[in-house]
């Protein structure tokens, strides 16, 4: 089996690499397109959630640690803000409740589009960052820190 001329257990014809001729195997996309679509259930369900439970109202969810005990905003405060602002279609909201969160989430999807269309197409999703784009998203990441935590910084604070 995966021979060229050869047949599988059930007398179809096989390329090399035992797929169907033609490249068409629809077991094969189904389970290609497993990962990205139950990452998407994922996040769908997650996004459902905060969507329902608002995190303005106290006691749903913990309090950031890092915001508790020191009273400094990490660069996730204000996420759950800005998801349930997102869901609920306030995009104004979600982005003066973070920022950089809004930002991922435009960037999730265009990745996930990515991914599920690379998925059909039968090829591997493959983004390998080098170090440099590490460094410059962590970067960013202090930046936007520091700087929502500094007087002039406010309108970037949750």
């Amino acid at each position: 089996m995966g021979q060229p001329g050869r047949k599988d257990r059930v007398g179809r014809p096989t390329d090399p690499a035992g797929r169907p001729p033609g490249g068409k195997d629809p077991a094969g996309r189904v389970r290609r397109l497993g990962t990205p679509l139950g990452i998407l259930a994922a996040v769908t369900g997650a996004f459902a959630y905060v969507g329902t439970v608002d995190p303005n109202e106290p006691g749903h969810y913990p309090v950031c640690p890092l915001l508790k005990l020191t009273g400094v905003f990490c660069p996730g405060c204000g996420g759950l803000r800005s998801a349930h602002a997102f869901i609920t279609g306030d995009l104004g909201a979600a982005f003066s409740a973070n920022a950089i969160a809004t930002a991922g989430y435009f960037l999730f999807a265009a990745v996930w589009v990515l991914w599920l269309v690379r998925a059909w197409r039968g090829k591997p999703l493959r983004m390998a960052l080098a170090p440099a784009w590490w460094w410059g998203v962590g970067a960013v990441l202090l930046v936007f820190t520091v700087v929502r935590n500094l007087p002039f910084g406010s309108a970037l604070a949750p």
